[in-house]
Formats: structure tokens, sequence, C-alpha cells
């Protein structure tokens, strides 16, 4: 799990503005996230904490939490529109041979769900996750084969996803709180509310 965390921050900088569309949570080009979207990793990350001891555990809450999935959806659209550029893909036997690889690794299957509590990783999103894990390597040995020094993909990748988020001029509900280019991350908005208390029906 430590890995997974570890890749994802390699791509987690997303250039990120106002979103005002009723249900939408943010929207990169035409493709839009709805609220429900983030609404259900939210909800599934609470009730699954509820099955596991968390004890020792850091875990994000409210509006960090909000922020945290957010940023999660936002990377799986344009880390993906990034490497269709590059013709990258992963097929569902690259994600089944990841997923077990890692459930190898902490010890079993019966291990997964706290894994996933410790990582803040929603169990309906996993595949998703190892989707990214599998690209950004697959674009980190891409950068290396071009000439970028290993120590340096990260950064590389990076560039790319802004790239990719200022030509595809990316928006975000204020919900989920702002964009703010002096740090390169979601912040915390005056406007933003808390999505952590568990809803049959996403705000709209």
């Amino acid at each position: 799990m430590k890995r997974i965390i570890a890749v994802l921050t390699v791509a987690s900088a997303l250039l990120l503005s106002g979103c005002s569309q009723v249900g939408v949570a943010a929207s990169v080009g035409s493709t839009k996230i709805t609220q429900a979207t983030v609404q259900k990793s939210i909800d599934t990350v609470l009730a699954e904490r509820k099955k596991v001891d968390t004890t020792g555990m850091t875990l994000d809450s409210g509006e960090a939490l909000n922020r945290g999935q957010m940023r999660f959806h936002l990377m799986a659209v344009l880390l993906s529109a990034v490497a269709t550029d590059g013709k990258f893909s992963v097929t569902k036997a690259e994600i089944d041979a990841r997923r077990a690889t890692i459930i190898t690794q902490i010890g079993g299957v019966a291990a997964l769900p706290k894994a996933l509590v410790g990582a803040g990783i929603a169990s309906v999103d996993l595949d998703s996750y190892l989707n990214l894990i599998i690209l950004s390597e697959k674009l980190q040995a891409a950068a290396v084969a071009a000439g970028v020094p290993q120590a340096n993909t990260g950064s590389e990748i990076q560039k790319l996803i802004i790239d990719k988020a200022n030509k595809l001029k990316v928006t975000v509900n204020p919900r989920y709180g702002k964009w703010d280019s002096a740090t390169g991350d979601i912040v915390a908005a005056t406007t933003a509310s808390s999505a952590t208390t568990p809803s049959p029906t996403p705000t709209k």
C-alpha cells in the first residue's frame, strides 16, 4: 500500500478553478465528474473504516477527505488523458496481476480491507488506483527511455499533467476546495462544505 501512495503522489498536482455547474464536482474539458461519484468514494471510505481496527492510523476527515477523494478522481481523468496521448493503456490482466501481487505483499486477501483503509482508498476505486499505478510506471519507463534521469521522472509526469489540465481547462466545485496556484494543490475554500456524512442522495 505504501507503494500505491508513493506512485500516486507523483502526479498529485492538478490545475483547478471554480466549478458552478449543479451536480458537477469537477470537469476536465468535456468530461464531468459528478458529486455522486465523489460522494460514493467518500461514503465507502467512511463505511469501511467502521469494519477494521484503525488504531494508530492517521486518517483524513471532513474537508481533507473530500479533497483527497476529489484529487484522485481528477487525476484518474488527467493521467489517463496523458497516457492516451502517449498511446499507453492498461489491460484487465495487468490490473488483476497487480492486485494479486499487492495481496501477497500485505499477507493475504483478509488484510486488504485494513490496508485500503490505511491508504485512504475506497474498495470501489481499487481497480482505478491500480490502473493509475501501472500507467504511471509506463510513463516513467518511457521517460527514462527518452533520457530523463530516473529521479526526475516524477516531476516530468507532473508537468505533463499540469500541461494537460491547462489545455483541457479543469474546474472544481468550491464544495471540495479551490486551486492554489502558489502551492499547486487543492486547498480549503471558505465555501467548501463537508460531504463526509453518508447520504443516499448527493447534493444537487
